[in-house]
Parts: C-alpha cells; structure tokens; sequence
C-alpha cells in the first residue's frame, strides 16, 4: 500500500501548527488513564474537564473541511 507515483499529496505535518483545541485537557485525562491502568472511574474530574471544553467546541459554527489530501485527490480525479 503505497502512493501511486505522480498523485498530488500533502504532508499534514506541515499544518501542526494549527489551534488543537482541548489539547490541555485531553493530554492530562490520557495521562490520568495511563496511571491508573484505563480505569476512568478515577479521572472522573479530567473527563468532565474534557467534555465541558468538547462541548464548547461544538457550540461555534465552523464548516468542516475534510482532510486537504482528500480533496487533493478529489480535484485530480476530475483531471484525468
């Protein structure tokens, strides 16, 4: 499974740059995880803590756009 040659292909490291919303609390809930052995019944405040700012997150109105390499091959697609 690799690339076919000449397809059009971004690396999305390229955009890591990007706001990553929740990041704060989604690092210390897996964190909270990973010390008690995946029993989320004792990260209970680090889940409401993610989910409050989940769901803040879904309150704006943004467009989703999709993976840019989706669109990449979607556009050259048309081409051929």
């Amino acid at each position: 499974m690799g690339r076919k040659a000449g397809a059009l292909y971004i690396s999305p490291k390229k955009f890591g740059s990007l706001q990553k919303p929740c990041m704060k609390e989604m690092i210390s809930f897996l964190n909270c995880l990973a010390l008690s052995q995946n029993n989320d019944d004792k990260c209970v405040r680090q889940k409401e803590l993610l989910s409050a700012c989940m769901d803040a997150q879904s309150g704006r109105n943004r467009t989703a756009w999709g993976s840019i390499n989706y669109h990449l091959q979607r556009l050259n697609r048309g081409r051929k």
